[in-house]
């Protein structure tokens, strides 16, 4: 399989490296299909617009029509031999404007369709994170229209492919309330695969272990670090002020302080009954994220995070996005007290 090119930084691209086993989940897709929408989630940054961009490289090998859409990126693609379902999506970017893209991606749905309708026999369409672009009051209802391609198909089909990925810490449970999607966890990339990434980069650049000890193995963030020619402050000051952690912190009452102060260092300490309503703010402002229990890779995208992980910030059941996203905390929570 050809491996594609990603941009990774101004000037830089790389190639698509590791997640062999997320691969593999997209080939078993393929040969098995599926009963429900698969929906994928995870850290900001973790990986999964590359790998579903790779994916369409795979589908395409494997003689699928691929559908692939990422409105907050504005990005559309399709492979495919139906001329008539390529001239509307060529329609659709011509007219595509920043008040647009949602339609754009609601019209991705009617599109998979078409090419059902056409006889296609082997489609997949690949959403990345539509819900920003959509609202997330609507992602249940994306999510269902995605299902009625599996269950009630214009016309038969060998296999029907539907992934929805997001970064939305809250549309888990938006959608965890219907039984139309498999909740798939994707994790930052593993240690070798990263290093893989990381080799790729122009010297100089920090040793390997001291980069690894800032991103967690999150691509995102390694790109961020490579843009301010790797001072961590920078970007952790960004995350700040970007996610607005420092009303975020302000806003707590004393006892939430506390309470986060000891989530810094164990953040399984939010899994309780007064730390709960403490994590949702933090999943909601994707700086940390829920981890299901079962470390089972079965149930993962690729490769689950460790059990626990202190020096990354990753617990049992509850982990920080990256070690950034914890020192970007730290740092408000500093400038709070004073």
């Amino acid at each position: 399989m050809r491996r594609i090119q990603l941009s990774f930084a101004p000037h830089i691209e790389v190639e698509f490296v590791d997640r062999e086993q997320a691969l593999r989940k997209i080939e078993e897709w393929a040969e098995k299909g599926m009963v429900d929408v698969q929906l994928v989630y995870g850290p900001e940054g973790c990986g999964k617009t590359a790998w579903l961009k790779q994916s369409v490289e795979l589908l395409k090998e494997l003689d699928f029509d691929v559908i692939y859409v990422n409105p907050i990126e504005k990005e559309m693609m399709m492979e495919t031999g139906i001329t008539d379902v390529k001239t509307r999506l060529t329609e659709i970017l011509r007219e595509a404007t920043a008040n647009t893209w949602a339609r754009a991606a609601w019209a991705v749905v009617d599109m998979t369709k078409e090419l059902i309708k056409a006889g296609r026999k082997k489609v997949a369409v690949l959403a990345d994170d539509v819900f920003q672009a959509i609202g997330l009051d609507k992602a249940a209802i994306y999510v269902k229209g995605l299902l009625g391609l599996i269950e009630y198909p214009p016309k038969p089909y060998d296999v029907v492919i539907a992934v929805v990925a997001t970064s939305e810490g809250l549309s888990r449970r938006e959608i965890g309330r219907h039984r139309w999607a498999d909740m798939r966890p994707m994790w930052n990339m593993p240690r070798e695969g990263f290093k893989q990434l990381y080799e790729q980069l122009p010297e100089p650049k920090p040793d390997l272990e001291e980069v690894w000890k800032l991103t967690g193995g999150n691509p995102r963030m390694l790109a961020e670090l490579y843009k301010v020619g790797w001072n961590q402050w920078e970007v952790i000051n960004g995350l700040v002020m970007r996610k607005n952690i420092k009303a975020f912190t302000t806003s707590l009452s004393n006892g939430e302080k506390k309470l986060l102060v000891n989530a810094l260092d164990d953040p399984d300490t939010l899994m309780s009954r007064e730390g709960i309503p403490l994590m949702n703010r933090l999943v909601e402002l994707n700086l940390a994220t829920e981890i299901p229990e079962w470390r089972d890779p079965r149930y993962w995208i690729d490769q689950p995070p460790p059990e626990k992980d202190p020096e990354l910030g990753i617990g049992r059941y509850v982990a920080w996005q990256t070690p950034l996203h914890r020192e970007a905390v730290k740092r408000a929570l500093e400038w709070v007290r004073q």
